[in-house]
């Protein structure tokens, strides 16, 4: 989930929990405004990590969404930003003990954790003892109508400043959508199974992950072996869908993203290798992929294959990508490579180009 959207999140978090009772008495209790505040800030703290990517952006990939997104350390996160908030706020008329902030605190992370578990990319929750990423793939990273939400419920709240209903509802309703778009997911699971089951592939694994624009849009990732069979379908369309050649800018984008969703009558299919097609990109793929110095991404790809190999003179790249993050009609992102000059050379990562570009 973006930052934002975390920290929107808390926000309307802390305005539903906030006691019938708005006034702070003298026993320490916060204004409905610092405790919206405190839940805004604590909701967006777990993304702080993003300091790794000043290091590079395999390592941010690497650890982003351990350590602080850990519910084993949630406490300590929590009593870090009550600490930091009591700080603060001694520079304000009404200065507050951190006990004042410490449940709003916890609170918020936690519904940024939760917020992160629902998406695709893995959360390390039990991190630093397990580098497992847990994931329900229900919603995309970037989704507007799980943020309207929110933004509704927060809006509303401020027609009903003495009630924390719209809140309460707005978070019903979140849930609500949440559920919706599982259910959505065992959809898209079913419709995996029916292609197993029609192309008799042994052994096979369907996963579904959720795709930009429309709760309707779905990956289908089939796994077999070191090979993929990948489908983008939109489960509401029943025609399919063709971008416009004469828009361009965002709209026209948006086009092209959306007509890469096809009904599934339609569906394609499209096969992916690990280790490339033939048995000289296999070689070459295999020993860039063993190399320690990749073990980070190995970790991290839930469905790694081969992007290309480059020559130059002198010298050949390997560049893996996860499928997880392959969008219609847009370069591919969070693709990693080694670079070797010369037969016997030894392999180093390839230059970094950015966050969502080409390591």
């Amino acid at each position: 989930m973006d930052t934002l959207t975390h920290a929107l999140s808390g926000a309307l978090l802390a305005r539903a929990t906030a006691p019938l009772s708005h006034r702070a008495p003298d026993t320490g209790q916060l204004t409905l405004r610092a405790r919206m505040t405190a839940g805004f800030i604590a909701a967006a703290f777990p993304d702080i990590d993003f300091v790794l990517r000043a290091i590079d952006t395999l390592t941010y990939v690497t650890f982003h969404r351990g350590i602080t997104h850990s519910i084993i350390l949630l406490p300590f996160w929590a009593w870090l930003v009550a600490w930091v908030l009591s700080g603060l706020s001694r520079f304000s008329r009404r200065p507050y003990p951190w006990q004042a902030f410490y449940g709003i605190a916890a609170l918020g992370i936690g519904i940024h954790v939760a917020g992160d578990v629902i998406t695709s990319y893995g959360t390390m929750l039990l991190a630093p003892f397990s580098r497992h990423a847990f994931s329900l793939p229900f919603t995309f990273i970037i989704d507007p109508y799980f943020t309207g939400i929110i933004v509704l419920g927060l809006v509303a709240g401020i027609f009903k400043p003495k009630g924390r209903y719209p809140a309460v509802a707005a978070l019903l309703i979140l849930g609500c959508y949440v559920g919706f778009q599982g259910i959505l997911h065992s959809r898209a699971v079913e419709i995996g199974d029916t292609y197993v089951e029609n192309h008799r592939l042994k052994e096979a694994q369907v996963h579904a992950f959720p795709q930009p624009l429309s709760p309707f849009n779905w990956k289908i990732v089939v796994s077999h072996d070191d090979d993929y069979e990948v489908a983008s379908v939109n489960l509401w369309r029943t025609q399919e869908l063709e971008a416009s050649t004469a828009r361009s800018g965002l709209p026209g984008r948006w086009e092209a993203i959306a007509a890469g969703y096809q009904p599934v009558s339609t569906a394609k299919w499209i096969r992916h290798s690990r280790f490339g097609e033939t048995e000289s990109q296999s070689v070459l793929a295999r020993e860039a992929w063993r190399q320690e110095i990749f073990a980070g991404f190995r970790h991290f790809a839930a469905f790694p294959a081969l992007d290309r190999i480059e020559y130059y003179p002198g010298a050949v790249c390997v560049s893996f990508l996860d499928l997880r993050f392959i969008v219609p009609s847009l370069q591919p992102s969070l693709v990693f490579g080694l670079c070797r000059e010369g037969p016997h050379g030894s392999w180093q990562p390839a230059r970094d180009r950015g966050l969502f570009g080409r390591g």
